[in-house]
């Protein structure tokens, strides 16, 4: 296996995990209604809420991810 295929793989596991982090996050508000989701910062933490469904998302994450497929792309080009 080449490095990028390693280092792609790696960012692929750390995604995975994020990911699943984020699912949790609603499930663990709804249990433990003394968390405040609205104390985390919008950059790292965005959650919609309407009529008993909850989507949270990292607008961070989303740049992040962006950000590493177009150096991905530049690299590539090269």
């Amino acid at each position: 296996m080449e490095i990028w295929e390693k280092m792609l793989t790696n960012v692929g596991i750390i995604f995975i995990v994020i990911g699943v982090a984020l699912i949790m996050i609603p499930l663990i508000v709804k249990m433990i209604p003394s968390i405040s989701i609205e104390k985390i910062p919008w950059i790292l933490l965005w959650v919609y809420r309407k009529d008993g469904f909850t989507f949270a998302t990292s607008p961070l994450l989303i740049i992040i991810g962006i950000l590493y497929l177009i150096w991905i792309k530049l690299k590539w080009i090269r």
